[in-house]
């Protein structure tokens, strides 16, 4: 079943112009990663150290996979720009409503 994941990211002030260039180069590996569906990435249109990023998956285990990999050899800088933990949600897609 498909899987949707929101990861909701407060970026330090001083990390907002350098952001985008870091998160293109982490992205390009999550679009590349077998299973991913496709990234987008969401700028809060009133707080420009807030974004979300959203990740559609072939699955669970896909995405499970893509987690394992960023925990290890894909692992990035990325929490050098964050002010806090991000928040991860997970979505499945319901196709009988």
């Amino acid at each position: 079943m498909a899987l949707t994941v929101l990861l909701d990211l407060h970026l330090k002030p001083d990390a907002v112009l350098g952001a985008p260039a870091m998160l293109r180069d982490i992205l390009a590996g999550t679009r590349a990663f077998d299973g991913c569906l496709g990234v987008d990435v969401l700028l809060d249109c009133e707080d420009p150290a807030h974004m979300i990023v959203l990740e559609r998956w072939a699955s669970a285990d896909a995405e499970a996979a893509y987690r394992e990999w960023r925990s290890g050899a894909g692992a990035t800088d990325l929490g050098s720009l964050q002010a806090s933990a991000p928040q991860v949600s997970m979505f499945e897609t319901a196709n009988d409503i």
